[in-house]
């Protein structure tokens, strides 16, 4: 009994140490208070950095905004957001920045993104339509990978007629006429075309359809080459051989700066090496620039006195600092011999990229302007002469509008600039006048130059 009573006493004990939780009515106060005190002053945190950054935007802004919503809250005929906007945006481009730069929509950012990445949709030809009195449509350029050029046409070929089926073609040179044809039909919808050849009349079949376009040929006096795009580039027997060529010299056309050109530029020195060709005909003309990685790729071929492992390409003169463009490499011995000589040819249309290539072969003694020659247009040989490099920039994360500015000055590895200038034929280039016959005009200057 006596050992119970302890026990219980114990547990009594026990209990009562251990004091009962007290409910304070002044602590809980406090902390509510708190609280809203710490969200007050985030409030207030918050509306003074809206005040602050309305007070850092310009006064010109501020008003800005303002008209806006009086347009929006007063104005008796409704203005909309993209008709506001995109008047101002017109305004900037058009009156403000120079004609190289933009502000661009997400929309148009994204044609734009896609079109330097070779994206094309149509059939893949492109004409000289002749004058008022004269018209015609005589094909100067085939797009690679083209509906165009896997159909079979050629520079030269003249095209002449054109339907939804052989028995109802209409017979038409008027380049309105076939435009208007081709508007009216879908992607992908089979249609003749009838064209002049140099072995007479022949009827393509065609259609309209994307694809991705090559921007590199190659020819020799044996054999013509297109590339195909992707990741594993190889080349496709296509097109016709240049017999005007010498048979130690290979040809390779440069269109862009863009999309494939690297890699199927890189394949086609590769074809170049595997035939044993010493001598190279560059053609850049209406070649009007495009990526600077791309020109990086491409002039490795040309730095023939560089001794550096990476050669300047370009310099680019921001202003407050200057930046070196390098060449992705120095290979010129691999492909050419001492004795090898690089011949150029270029138009009012070569522009930018095509003739920094023209400035780093020029600084490194690839070739002189006596192995460039200069298409005459009313009488005049020059390249385009535009010597300053623009970056694009995206805006946001999300919307993915961006602004393409021009950004620097570019100058050779020599130090020469030609903006507003180009190559001249004062420079001691050869010339050749302009002609759509064909490939006279490519003809006659290879005749000049070799």
């Amino acid at each position: 009994m006596v050992e119970n009573e302890k026990v219980e006493e114990q547990a009594e004990n026990a209990v009562e140490r251990i004091p009962a939780p007290v409910e304070s009515g002044e602590s809980a106060a406090k902390k509510v208070w708190k609280i809203i005190g710490i969200v007050a002053l985030a409030i207030v945190i918050f509306l003074l950095g809206v005040l602050t950054q309305w007070l850092l935007i310009e006064p010109e802004m501020r008003a800005l905004i303002k008209v806006k919503d009086k347009i929006d809250a007063e104005y008796y005929d409704g203005v909309s957001n993209e008709s506001f906007y995109g008047a101002i945006f017109d305004a900037v481009n058009n009156e403000v920045l120079d004609e190289y730069s933009c502000y661009m929509t997400a929309d148009e950012y994204a044609a734009a993104t896609s079109a330097s990445d070779g994206n094309r949709s149509g059939i893949g030809l492109v004409f000289y339509t002749g004058t008022e009195a004269s018209p015609q449509m005589q094909i100067v350029r085939v797009c690679g990978n083209s509906p165009a050029e896997k159909a079979g046409f050629c520079v030269g070929d003249c095209i002449i007629g054109f339907g939804k089926d052989e028995t109802s073609l209409q017979e038409s040179v008027a380049f309105s006429a076939f435009s208007e044809f081709l508007s009216a039909l879908g992607a992908d919808v089979p249609f003749f075309v009838k064209a002049q050849t140099k072995t007479g009349e022949r009827l393509f079949t065609l259609q309209k359809s994307a694809y991705v376009e090559n921007y590199v040929f190659y020819r020799t006096s044996g054999s013509a080459y297109s590339f195909t795009t992707g990741k594993n580039v190889t080349a496709v027997a296509r097109g016709e051989p240049l017999s005007a060529l010498p048979s130690d010299t290979a040809y390779i056309r440069l269109i862009q700066f863009e999309g494939n050109a690297a890699a199927a530029f890189d394949r086609a020195m590769a074809q170049f090496k595997a035939d044993g060709k010493k001598n190279l005909v560059l053609d850049l003309r209406e070649n009007g620039g495009g990526d600077m990685r791309v020109l990086q790729s491409v002039a490795k071929y040309f730095c023939k006195g560089a001794t550096a492992k990476k050669p300047t390409v370009a310099i680019a003169d921001y202003g407050e600092n200057k930046k070196n463009f390098y060449a992705d490499g120095n290979v010129y011995s691999t492909y050419f011999a001492a004795d090898s000589r690089i011949c150029v040819l270029a138009d009012c249309y070569t522009a930018s990229a095509s003739e920094c290539l023209l400035g780093c072969m020029l600084s490194y003694g690839a070739a002189t302007y006596a192995d460039i020659c200069l298409t005459e247009i009313d009488g005049q040989g020059k390249t385009f002469g535009k010597g300053i490099m623009q970056t694009t920039y995206p805006l946001s994360l999300f919307a993915q509008d961006a602004v393409k500015l021009t950004t620097a000055r570019i100058c050779w590895p020599n130090g020469n600039c030609i903006h507003g200038r180009g190559i001249l034929a004062a420079d001691g280039t050869k010339t050749v006048t302009r002609s759509y016959d064909g490939e006279t005009e490519l003809t006659t200057a290879l005749e000049c130059l070799f």
